[in-house]
């Protein structure tokens, strides 16, 4: 639990939820964001409206994401260099039989 302008905050899984009329104070909901290794979920009437993060930890997620894409791409050029291809057809056989589409 956090306690944000005088009320208890809950966290689920290390989560941190506010509602929406909290955003009035800025400079805490600010404060909370950069101190804060996970966003902050924002609830309007109860429901996830919107969710807010450092932009220091949206650039950390962005790179994460790249490095991750750069690693598929750079292990399915070396399949493809070794000839360890399937067919499209057969791959979605496959799919489709190990998913009982």
């Amino acid at each position: 639990m956090s306690i944000i302008m005088g009320k208890i905050i809950p966290e689920v899984n290390d989560m941190v939820i506010i509602p929406i009329k909290d955003l009035k104070n800025t400079g805490k909901i600010s404060k909370m964001v950069h101190e804060s290794d996970s966003p902050v979920y924002v609830t309007k009437n109860g429901y996830a409206d919107m969710v807010i993060m450092s932009s220091q930890s949206y650039e950390n997620q962005q790179n994460m994401i790249i490095d991750l894409i750069k690693t598929s791409l750079e292990k399915s050029h070396e399949q493809s260099v070794n000839g360890e291809t399937v067919d499209y057809l057969e791959a979605l056989s496959q799919l489709k039989s190990k998913y009982g589409l």
